[in-house]
């Protein structure tokens, strides 16, 4: 049976769904149909007009890229900007393009995790975590069918809190009901009132499982008319958000910290604010744009703060308390590649999957 698009892309959904991307960006398959059959998949950054050429000789009909090629809508189709030429140029030899941007920089294995890999940080955590992503679920049911229904929901994804998963509390109580004309009761009988032993059952999910949470429960349910309670939560959700912090094995002189993270990264130059700490041991990073964190990094007390795109005065926010070190924005995301790739091959070991050959860095030093 052949690959479709939407076969691809969901692999790439389940660690990094598109609820998770900002409320500016404009993630998912911009480009073509979820049904397509897929012949190849090419991998880059930036979709560009050279990338489409890329992909045409190699035969891959679905580019995957970090960045949207479209972020606003386009009204007019002339081929007078690069966005529109390489949009058309896409349709013209019927290839897809799907993008995870946001939504892959805001899930752990994503794009800040990946650059704590490389810099070599322990102890990681989500440096500006989601709020209002959290759901409880509350469920009543009878004793002997408490952990078939806990088991269901687990499966689908609930009671996940850190690092412990199968997380729930389970109350005794009393049901009571009274089943009507056209009903088939799993206990009682109709027209009686009927009062059963049973557990309250409650557990956490993240938004984007409502569907698949709700659709386990009446599943694995034995009730005929299941009673449940959806609340939104107001923790944080700490498994997801913008950013990372963790801490290296062993501290580093702050200057030699710089040149190693300038030879991983491959950086004609680093721009940096001044070396204010002894000792570099606690470290913030976020890939891309990464300055609107920058008050997150010193409230928790990072050495310095890895990112890209500072603007001259938001240099001054670091006052003193935080090294600040620019390593551009392509840079601090040339890695996303390879977490496409291993997702893609990983799921599909026998597909044809291609890294771009491309350098779509716009910037240049000299």
């Amino acid at each position: 049976m052949k690959l479709k698009v939407r076969d691809i892309v969901s692999s790439i959904e389940e660690m990094a769904p598109l609820t998770y991307q900002e409320s500016y960006d404009n993630a998912g398959l911009l480009i073509g149909s979820y049904d397509s059959d897929v012949a190849g998949v090419l991998i880059c950054l930036d979709v560009v007009e050279s990338v489409v050429e890329e992909a045409v000789k190699k035969g891959a009909n679905l580019i995957i890229a970090h960045h949207p090629i479209v972020f606003k809508g386009l009204k007019r189709f002339n081929g007078n900007n690069y966005v529109e030429r390489t949009v058309i140029l896409a349709i013209q030899n019927n290839i897809a393009i799907y993008a995870a941007h946001t939504n892959l920089d805001s899930v752990k294995g994503g794009v800040s995790d990946r650059i704590c890999d490389l810099i070599g940080l322990q102890n990681r955590r989500i440096l500006s975590p989601v709020s209002e992503d959290l759901y409880k679920l509350v469920t009543f049911v009878p004793n002997n069918y408490a952990q078939k229904v806990r088991d269901a929901l687990f499966v689908a994804g609930a009671g996940s809190i850190g690092n412990y998963d199968s997380c729930s509390y389970t109350s005794e109580g009393i049901g009571s009901f009274r089943a009507g004309e056209g009903t088939d009761p799993f206990l009682g009988e109709k027209g009686k009132l009927h009062l059963e032993p049973e557990v309250r059952v409650e557990t956490v999910f993240p938004k984007h499982l409502k569907n698949k949470i709700t659709s386990a429960l009446l599943k694995s349910h034995p009730y005929e008319e299941v009673a449940y309670d959806l609340y939104q939560l107001e923790n944080d959700n700490n498994q997801v958000g913008l950013g990372m912090i963790g801490e290296l094995s062993v501290s580093e002189e702050p200057l030699l910290f710089l040149k190693r993270i300038k030879e991983i990264f491959g950086c004609a130059c680093i721009r940096h604010t001044e070396i204010c700490k002894k000792e570099i041991k606690t470290v913030a990073v976020c890939g891309g744009s990464g300055s609107s964190l920058l008050s997150k990094a010193i409230s928790q007390k990072a050495d310095v703060y890895v990112s890209g795109d500072f603007k001259y005065h938001e240099f001054f926010d670091a006052e003193g308390r935080i090294i600040i070190a620019d390593i551009g924005h392509y840079e601090s995301e040339q890695f996303t590649r390879d977490i496409f790739y291993e997702i893609v091959k990983k799921k599909f070991p026998n597909f044809a999957v291609y890294i771009s050959e491309i350098n779509s860095n716009p910037i240049n030093y000299l």
